[in-house]
């Protein structure tokens, strides 16, 4: 599993203007920040360009975010593409349509990711790809499904159920207010949740949510 020395040149490739974008668009809080996740869409499309038959999805909507962004500029990014791949690689939003029977076939988990990850890079994928790490209180949070969850409170503990009445995740009582707010309210800020929960504690029913992809970061 080689990259030719051209496509790895593309880890130094600087793009200023993508920085300042993300910050003053608030898309990142940092520039530090968007320089992370910079550096994160450039390995994906290092291990993109890698295997033809291998579809890497995109597993973090904060990295999924700064790609887009740099799409957007699509004479730099067109001359990104041809300067490192000899192709133009065309973006897969991660809140794209389900993948068709043939296509899924080709679609890896994000542990045979983390695995082709490590080998190329020789390390483990950054926090960066883990969305549910960089929870604050001062993020804006979607909830793409508000209003199609229901909850049963079962003896003292909230549960979570979807529309076919799957349980999703349980609480403690004392964050009920909390997850009633989560699923009705399409986007929010985690510091708005309502009840008697302490900051860490909103930010880790938040987290938790992220994780199991019931809610999802706001550009």
């Amino acid at each position: 599993m080689t990259i030719h020395a051209v496509a790895m040149g593309a880890l130094n490739h600087e793009a200023p203007f993508l920085i300042e974008k993300l910050v003053k668009d608030r898309i990142v809080e940092t520039p530090s920040e968007a320089e992370a996740l910079f550096t994160e869409v450039k390995r994906f499309l290092i291990l993109a360009q890698m295997d033809n038959t291998t579809k890497w999805q995109m597993y973090s909507r904060r990295v999924d975010e700064c790609w887009h962004q740099f799409i957007l500029f699509t004479s730099q990014y067109f001359e990104f593409c041809q300067r490192y791949f000899g192709r133009y690689i065309p973006h897969s939003p991660g809140n794209a349509p389900e993948s068709t029977a043939s296509d899924a076939a080709r679609e890896n988990s994000f542990a045979e990711f983390a695995h082709c990850y490590e080998k190329v890079f020789g390390m483990s994928p950054s926090d960066d790809w883990y969305d549910e790490r960089h929870v604050t209180t001062n993020r804006r949070v979607l909830n793409d499904h508000a209003g199609t969850f229901a909850l049963r409170n079962n003896y003292g503990t909230i549960e979570l159920l979807s529309s076919d009445g799957e349980m999703l995740l349980s609480v403690n009582e004392i964050a009920g207010d909390a997850l009633t707010f989560v699923v009705q309210t399409p986007a929010f800020y985690v510091r708005e949740l309502p009840g008697q929960l302490m900051d860490d504690e909103k930010i880790g029913l938040v987290s938790t949510l992220v994780e199991y992809k019931l809610l999802r970061l706001a550009p």
